[in-house]
């Protein structure tokens, strides 16, 4: 028998980690105590959806609820280009850290500016694992070539390609690559040739991309996560759901 590898998966979830991360954390180090093994964070940084990085700070005297996000370089990275990608411009972190004695206190602060990632993603996780919640979890990025070339053929995905100076996140469909502008708007890009290290998969195709290399034995889901998720995909996988918090969708401005 192998030991257990226990696995939960998240996009970057704002410059402090939403509560929800924080319950899977949580969850995967209850059931480490209790049946052992390793706990594997996949950390899904191919997403290109800005709104993932909003993190909701409340006041610390009014109670009343803020809502702070990255800003972009331009505005095609902003839209198109994979967290891993997305730019943070100069004097986004000191106007930032100007605000945050307002939501948190100083120790979050200091790890707050001393975080020096130059992308989005890279900056969240410098922060999380400067907070110690990441401390002997083992972080698996999807983003990483070695990563994408190891994974599975999955039938639907995004490819990274090249688009007006920046790399973007297309949707290949029928033999093209698409960037969904929003509504039924689209646009079609030139076909260019790719690779698998090039390529990450849709949410639905997920899973058994990520577990074709992780080959987790337990998998924490979030609440959403179980509305699409197809469980008979991989019935080597045991299902946990994270374990309830309150708040969930907001940062969480503690320390362990």
């Amino acid at each position: 028998m192998t030991a257990p590898i226990i696995c939960f998966g998240q996009q970057p979830c704002g410059f402090f980690p939403k509560r929800f991360l924080l319950a899977k954390i949580k969850t995967g180090l209850r059931l480490q105590s209790e049946i052992g093994g390793e706990i594997v964070f996949f950390f899904h940084d191919s997403d290109h959806d800005p709104r993932e990085t909003r993190t909701i700070l409340r006041h610390r005297i009014t109670d009343e609820p803020t809502q702070l996000n990255f800003a972009f370089k331009n505005s095609i990275q902003r839209k198109f280009s994979p967290l891993y990608l997305k730019e943070i411009p100069g004097g986004w972190q000191d106007k930032t850290a100007r605000q945050l004695p307002n939501y948190i206190n100083h120790r979050l602060i200091e790890i707050f500016q001393i975080s020096s990632a130059a992308n989005v993603a890279d900056f969240c996780l410098e922060v999380y694992r400067h907070m110690g919640l990441l401390d002997h979890i083992r972080v698996v990025r999807s983003s990483a070539p070695g990563f994408r070339q190891a994974a599975c053929n999955v039938g639907e995905y995004f490819v990274d390609v090249p688009h007006e100076g920046e790399i973007v996140r297309a949707r290949f469909s029928d033999g093209t690559l698409k960037l969904h502008r929003g509504g039924d708007s689209f646009v079609t890009l030139p076909q260019v040739v790719f690779t698998k290290t090039q390529i990450s998969p849709t949410r639905d195709t997920r899973l058994p991309w990520m577990q074709s290399v992780v080959n987790c034995s337990h998998y924490i889901h979030g609440a959403g996560e179980k509305d699409y998720l197809n469980p008979e995909q991989n019935p080597e996988i045991k299902f946990i759901p994270r374990d309830p918090i309150d708040r969930f969708d907001e940062a969480y401005t503690e320390l362990p």
